[in-house]
């Protein structure tokens, strides 16, 4: 009977995972479209590093409130009052959260708003000091102070839509959450298309968007709610006793679970000081890193974290640690081929999607090399995304914080190591190795808590992984170098990455089978 139970939880993770995943690349496809949009309008010039300058901030500050610390708080806290079985405590619950939070997101933006140009001033210091010499990168401070007026207000509503879809998925209700992102791609990419030619630079156009899109996708959710029966009037509930647990975890989690999106500010900061386009060559490259990182690694995340939550309030250990083993592995199995991959196709797929219109082919090569350093710690952030709840699921928010403080000032010397010699390419070098200091500490601290270690038949699955993907990235380059890229048309060079990508899926899973990894080796540990 354990064992039915066992293989019926894991069976669950992966139906939940693979709707989240599914949801996760209907949005990702969609975001590379608003990409494109984006590199077609403006390329890598000095609007486009200001755009993505303005709407990094209020995602920043989205990660801190919505998808990182907070979630990692509030889940673990709602699954221990759902467990009570209490209906009316669990709606009180949500009321006080969603008004308390919301009342602090609020303010926030407000401020946000105000204080835009002392913002624009702190993280875009190259941009500022042009400014007061009056030299021409000057520009880029005054059009960022005003893009952040209008994308600020994002942060108040994708902060209630990520309290939305953390309540939706604590009820197991994962595709709504996943899908909502779509929404915002939809919108910027509607705005860039209708509106490009109403300003005097599309990337109002494209700010506009953000704002819209963070409005859309709360209204959106608000009707999920209401059929789930926990659409409820929020209210201040500061000194509720579930809120202040909430906030106690928090408090420290907004740090620890958000040290790569702080890493990522401090690049912005430096990147203001580098040549014009250092900032968009980042965000480009970034962008398709994330696109595997959130079609496995974040979506894994989102449905272990309830899952180890529920195990830690029930005390079951074993299955705790099954658990961590079921999602280590499946982001393994996918992460490291997507590592190898993106690193020897980098250049072509950055072509083959972005190398139109004001993006040139000068900017696919630079991209191509922040690209191939940030893949190189992809696998990393993946692990943070496993390790780190491993933690947040037994309420404790303290020791990531450690491990953030130092993977921080880790970071930070790493800049200065490897931007002097390799400018913006120096800074994704230093974000990859402090988000794999930061990986190896999590694991360290969970083995020696005796929450997780890694068991022998684990280790040697991920040598497989790591020796399967090998072969593929090899057999792969050897395809690559024989093509004469340069002379192939867009269809060309489109059928060229399809073809490689198609030889890398069927090398990769052949060489699993060679080497004895079979797919009920996956359902369970």
């Amino acid at each position: 009977m354990a064992t039915f139970r066992l293989v019926s939880c894991i069976y669950m993770l992966l139906k939940s995972g693979i709707i989240v995943s599914v949801m996760t690349l209907l949005s990702r496809v969609l975001g590379l479209i608003r990409d494109v949009v984006v590199a077609n309008l403006m390329g890598a010039g000095a609007s486009a590093d200001v755009f993505f300058f303005a709407n990094k901030i209020p995602n920043f500050l989205r990660r801190l409130f919505a998808e990182g610390a907070f979630a990692q708080a509030f889940v673990p806290v709602l699954s221990e009052v759902h467990a009570q079985d209490d209906r009316k405590l669990s709606l009180d619950f949500i009321a006080k959260i969603s008004g308390t939070l919301g009342a602090i997101v609020f303010f926030t933006a407000v401020v946000g708003v105000i204080a835009s140009p002392v913002i624009a001033a702190l993280f875009g210091t190259g941009w500022f000091i042009a400014f007061l010499n009056d030299e021409p990168d000057g520009q880029k401070f005054e059009l960022a102070s005003i893009m952040l007026k209008i994308t600020f207000p994002y942060l108040f509503f994708i902060t209630l839509t990520g309290l939305s879809g953390a309540i939706l998925n604590t009820l197991n209700r994962f595709a709504v959450a996943a899908f909502t992102p779509v929404l915002l791609n939809v919108s910027i990419i509607l705005c860039a298309w209708l509106l490009h030619d109403q300003f005097s630079t599309p990337a109002y156009a494209l700010a506009w968007g953000v704002f819209f899109g963070g409005l859309v996708q709360l209204l959106f959710q608000l009707p999920f709610l209401y059929r789930a029966g926990v659409l409820v009037r929020p209210r201040w509930g500061w000194r509720d006793p579930n809120v202040i647990k909430v906030r106690t975890l928090m408090i420290p989690a907004l740090f620890g679970v958000s040290v790569s999106q702080i890493n990522l500010l401090f690049d912005t900061l430096i990147a203001s000081f580098l040549m014009t386009g250092s900032v968009s060559w980042l965000y480009y490259s970034d962008r398709l890193l994330e696109f595997p990182l959130g079609l496995f690694g974040i979506a894994i995340a989102t449905v272990i974290l309830p899952a180890l939550s529920r195990d830690h309030v029930s005390q079951d250990q074993d299955k705790f640690k099954r658990n961590m083993n079921w999602a280590l592995t499946m982001v393994c199995l996918l992460g490291i081929p997507s590592c190898f991959g993106l690193m020897v196709l980098a250049e072509p797929i950055l072509s083959v999607i972005f190398e139109r219109g004001a993006f040139t082919s000068n900017d696919v090569s630079m991209a191509g090399m922040s690209l191939l350093a940030y893949a190189s710690g992809l696998v990393s952030f993946m692990l943070i995304k496993i390790f780190a709840p491993g933690y947040y699921a037994r309420q404790d928010t303290k020791t990531p914080v450690k491990f953030g403080i130092i993977a921080m000032i880790a970071n930070m010397g790493f800049n200065v190591i490897f931007a002097i010699p390799f400018g913006y390419v120096g800074l994704a070098i230093a974000t990859s190795l402090s988000a794999t200091l930061n990986a190896a500490l999590l694991y360290r601290g969970l083995v020696k808590a005796g929450v997780y270690q890694l068991e022998s038949v684990v280790l040697w699955r991920l040598v497989k992984m790591l020796l399967a993907a090998l072969v593929m990235a090899i057999g792969v380059w050897l395809l690559r170098e024989q093509a004469d890229w340069s002379s192939l048309d867009f269809v060309s060079r489109l059928g060229h990455v399809f073809a490689w990508l198609c030889v890398a899926v069927i090398s990769y899973a052949c060489m699993l089978g060679v080497l004895g990894i079979r797919p009920k080796d996956l359902k369970s540990m």
